[in-house]
């Protein structure tokens, strides 16, 4: 392969020549752009300050496009950098273009630079123009921009503050509202504030304040731009046009703000009211309208158009008059223009009177009068007019001004006439008092006459103006009689003269009323219904009042047609818990007959007042009773009473009364004691308070005194059956409770003279001892009592020789025997248990000894019974004499009863003694004893007569009346029981 050899010294030279071929060809294509694409010249800045607009002009340049750039001078900071087409002015031939800045053009210096673009082509920037804002040095004062700014509601703002030299900024304040702010240069700050809402007639301020609190500020408007509505033209005088519209919403620009508005190009007078109704004159009918409405916001523009006869709406009718008489009136007026006197007319009159209001409708071609028909006499009424064109008929035109009047008076009108009576043929004759308008005039009174047709009496009462009622008494009038009647007739009179006769038929009748029914209230009234009467001629009168009626009470009734059976009946009278009597009559030519009845509540209420209740005893029973509750104070249909008896702070219901004529119950089976009532009444509406009354029942007074009879006499009859008994039994009484004493027989003559008695011991044939262990000891007997000998002096025989051939003396005493128990004086009495009464329970017969008929007395040793005497011992031979020695009785300590057994004993002195010895009387061995003892006879052992019952030695004074009533108790059962012997 050949090989391509280069020279060393030719290379280089082609390099280089290279080079220069390729920067030559660079530099002529970057001359040729330069010289197509040329820099802007002449360039000016003009600033509109209110609109922030800023408009740039320059020459030169062939470029369609131009790059521009705006710059803050102070902080040269890009504000706007684009490219922008530009457009050429015809006549300058300088290319213009224009930017809204955001921040007013006073806040700080703009720097501006042109250059002209065509495609990547540019040319090279402009001389810089600066836009001069008021922060500069020279000016010093502080600013807050903009001031009085005009923007439409919903817009953003913003604001600078330009700060004093040598100041510091603060904060900036839209209305209360505190906003951050930007530093635009040395001296400004900027704020916006966005969605801006509509201010007041003043404006909404914006204040700025330095460090020192030092302020400035401004004042922003922010409102909307006019929309008028409704814009229509009229005529009222047939030639010339009046337009009106509606200013529609508020824009809030009020002043020299505010909108302007034109018809036609013709300058409407200003108002600065909004949302009403505006209007503008135009001297002549045009046929067509157009309405502009301009304000700095911007502006707005209706149109309308039509033909003359199509609007015609008259002006209000002046000058009003009247012609007035009783029952009409006719009123006049006049109308502004003349040519309304060709013009057919309708026309419209509002009359008031009496607080109603109606509108009548009159027509005719130029109509100026019409005549109101209807009127009441004495009535004041007022009327206003307005007319409209009756033909292609627009709008009715304005009402005149009121115009009254007053209608004449005139005779009344009838009355409207009722009768009410009670069966007893009184009543009264009652009307309803006229009213202003039925009276037509003051009322001067009325005038009643009762005439009898059949004998063509009558009679003629003259009433005051005030009067409603007249009593009647059918029975007292001397032209009323048997079955005929009587019409009172009933006239009104006034200064005009007198009214119709109204009259009513009076009947005295004795008809049993028909049963009333219940009527039930409703929220329209109370309905009534009955059956259709053939001899209601001339329909019903349905008459009502208060069931408890009285003069003061006021009787309603109203006048119902012939072909009606039913109505509802409605009152400004009516109160809730009053009863209602609701009456039907029939109206036929002779007189009003009762038909139905009814009876009603408006409303039912619980009782006001209470039954008047009263208790009774009847045994265990109690029965209440109690009385009707008034009719005023039922305030409802009784339903029936409820009983309740009070069981401490309750009530217990003990009967329900459904029965309404109840007016009693019987509450039974109660035990002793008290107890409360309680009865309470009931309607519908509930129980009223209810009256209480207390009893307390006791035991039966006529029971307790039959039962103490029955028992007196019960007692009386077996005390009269034991009576008896005891007097067919007597001798067995006698001998069960009170035997006879026996009496010591002797078989010598006891004739001879008294003296000591020396008994020579019985042989036992004589004497027996008869164990009887029946024997009560308490009874009277004969004791036995062994005595001691003693000597004149009273002491004891002592060592005397006891004669044992002769029987011992023995002295007998008959005595009662003392209940109380005997008391030993010795403890030991075992030696006499032979001789014991109360132990042996021994009797002692005596026999071969004759009854003497007298009794034997034997007196004592005055030295015997003295008191605290002491035995003495006896030394006779310890085998004892053969004479009888008497008992020695002592008390026996008695027990928790107050029983004891008496030990009789032998005293040992007495065992040996051979004479008889008299007894001892027994005293309490201390005083203490004969208080515990209840201070009885203290003494058994007295002597007796043997006929007697009586001790004939008494023991002590201090005892005399204790012995005194045993002595008497027992001589009075003695001598009963001896009254029986035969």
């Amino acid at each position: 392969m050949p090989r391509l050899s280069v020279s060393p010294s030719s290379e280089p030279r082609c390099g280089l020549v290279w080079l220069i071929c390729v920067l030559l060809s660079l530099s002529a294509t970057h001359t040729h752009a330069r010289m197509a694409v040329t820099v802007p010249e002449k360039v000016s800045l003009s600033a509109n300050m209110n609109t922030q607009q800023l408009s740039v002009s320059w020459l030169g340049g062939a470029a369609t496009t131009f790059d521009l750039i705006i710059l803050r001078t102070e902080f040269n900071e890009t504000v706007f950098y684009e490219t922008v087409s530009a457009t050429v002015s015809q006549e300058s031939g300088r290319h213009e273009w224009n930017w809204t800045s955001v921040e007013p053009l006073e806040c700080t210096s703009l720097s501006v630079r042109i250059r002209s673009r065509d495609g990547q082509l540019t040319s090279d920037w402009s001389n810089t123009q600066i836009l001069q804002g008021r922060d500069l040095p020279s000016n010093k004062a502080f600013q807050l921009y903009p001031q009085d700014r005009i923007v439409p509601v919903g817009g953003n703002t913003t604001f600078c503050c330009i700060v004093k030299e040598g100041e510091v900024f603060g904060s900036m304040y839209y209305g209360n509202t505190n906003v951050n702010a930007t530093r635009l240069s040395r001296r400004t700050y900027a704020m916006t504030v966005v969605n801006q809402g509509p201010s007041g007639q003043t404006g909404t301020n914006v204040v700025c304040f330095t460090s020192k609190q030092k302020l400035t500020g401004a004042v922003v408007f922010n409102g909307y731009p006019p929309q008028p509505s409704d814009f229509v033209c009229e005529t009222h005088d047939l030639t010339s046009a009046v337009c009106q519209w509606n200013g529609g919403r508020d824009t809030h620009l009020y002043g020299k703000r505010q909108t302007r508005y034109s018809v036609n190009k013709r300058a409407c007078a200003d108002d600065s009211s909004w949302g009403q109704q505006k209007n503008c004159s135009v001297p002549e009918w045009e046929g067509n309208w157009t309405l502009v409405a301009v304000n700095l916001l911007g502006q707005y523009s209706l149109t309308d158009s039509a033909e003359l006869s199509h609007r015609v709406r008259p002006v209000a009718p002046v000058e009003l008059s009247a012609v007035v008489h009783a029952w009409n009136a006719t009123v006049l007026w006049q109308l502004k223009y003349d040519s309304y006197s060709s013009l057919a007319l309708v026309c419209q009159v509002e009359l008031t009177g009496d607080g109603h209001k109606t509108k009548r409708t009159f027509t005719g071609v130029g109509l100026r009068s019409v005549v109101l028909s209807d009127l009441h006499p004495d009535e004041d009424y007022s009327v206003q007019i307005r007319c409209g064109a009756q033909q292609n008929f627009w709008k009715w035109g304005n009402l005149s001004k009121p115009f009254s009047f007053k209608t004449k008076t005139d005779v009344p009108d009838a009355p409207d006439v009722w009768m009410w009576r009670n069966r007893d043929g009184t009543g009264q004759v009652i009307w309803k008092p006229l009213t202003r308008r039925q009276s037509h005039g003051q009322l001067t009174g009325y005038e009643v006459t009762f005439w009898n047709p059949e004998e063509n009496i009558q009679h003629t009462e003259i009433l005051s103006p005030d009067a409603s009622a007249v009593p009647i008494n059918l029975t007292r009038m001397a032209y009323f009689s048997g079955d005929s009647k009587v019409i009172a007739t009933v006239i009104a009179k006034n200064a005009d003269g007198v009214s119709p006769p109204a009259s009513v038929s009076l009947r005295l009748t004795d008809v049993e009323p028909p049963a009333v029914s219940r009527a039930v209230y409703t929220d329209e009234g109370f309905p009534l219904f009955w059956q259709s009467n053939a001899s209601a001629t001339c329909g019903y009168v349905l008459e009502w009042h208060e069931t408890s009626f009285s003069c003061d009470c006021p009787v309603e009734w109203i006048k119902v047609p012939a072909g009606d059976t039913n109505v509802t009946v409605e009152s400004v009278n009516f109160k809730p818990g009053v009863r209602y009597n609701f009456s039907l009559y029939s109206c036929p030519s002779d007189s009003p007959e009762l038909l139905q009845r009814w009876q009603g509540y408006t409303q039912e209420l619980v009782p006001s007042g209470s039954v008047s209740l009263s208790t009774t005893q009847q045994d265990s029973d109690v029965l209440l009773t109690w009385g009707s509750i008034p009719m005023v104070d039922r305030r409802g249909f009784l339903l029936g009473y409820n009983v309740y008896i009070s069981n401490g702070s309750q009530l217990a219901l003990i009967a329900n009364l459904s029965d309404l004529e109840a007016s009693s119950y019987t509450v039974k089976g109660l035990s002793l004691g008290s107890y409360k009532f309680t009865v309470k009444a009931y309607t519908s509406a509930g129980e009223d308070t209810g009256a209480t009354a207390s009893i307390t029942l006791e035991p039966y007074t006529d029971w307790l005194i039959l039962e103490m009879l029955v028992s007196l006499g019960i007692i009386f009859l077996t005390l009269v059956i034991a009576t008896f008994i005891c007097y067919k039994k007597r001798n067995w009484v006698k001998k069960a409770f009170y035997p006879d004493i026996p009496e010591p027989k002797l078989p010598s003559d006891w004739s001879s003279a008294q003296g000591p008695m020396d008994v020579k011991p019985s042989p036992h044939s004589m004497v027996h001892i008869v164990e009887k262990p029946e024997w009560d000891s308490s009874k009277e007997v004969l004791v036995v009592i062994p005595e001691e000998d003693e000597d004149d002096e009273g002491h004891g025989i002592g060592d005397e020789p006891v004669d044992t051939d002769e029987p011992t003396s023995l002295r007998y005493y008959n005595q009662v025997v003392d209940e109380r128990p005997i008391r030993p004086r010795f403890p030991d009495s075992s030696a006499s248990s032979a001789s014991s009464l109360d132990s042996a329970h021994t009797d002692v017969t005596y026999t071969g000894i004759q009854t003497s008929g007298s009794s034997l007395v034997f007196q004592l040793d005055p030295q015997g019974s003295s008191e605290g005497h002491q035995p003495q011992a006896d030394h006779s031979d310890g085998n004892g004499g053969g004479g009888y020695q008497p008992q020695m009785q002592s008390r026996a300590p008695s027990d928790g009863m107050g029983l004891a057994s008496a030990e009789p004993f032998l005293e040992p002195q007495a065992a040996c003694s051979g004479g008889y010895k008299p007894q001892r009387s027994w005293h309490l061995d201390s005083p203490e004893e004969a208080q515990e003892r209840g201070s009885l006879a203290p003494s058994l052992g007295s002597p007796t007569s043997i006929a007697s019952t009586q001790f004939l030695l008494p023991d002590g004074e201090e005892h005399e009346d204790e012995k005194r009533q045993q002595s008497s108790a027992a001589t009075w059962f003695t001598n009963l029981l001896s009254s029986t012997k035969p």
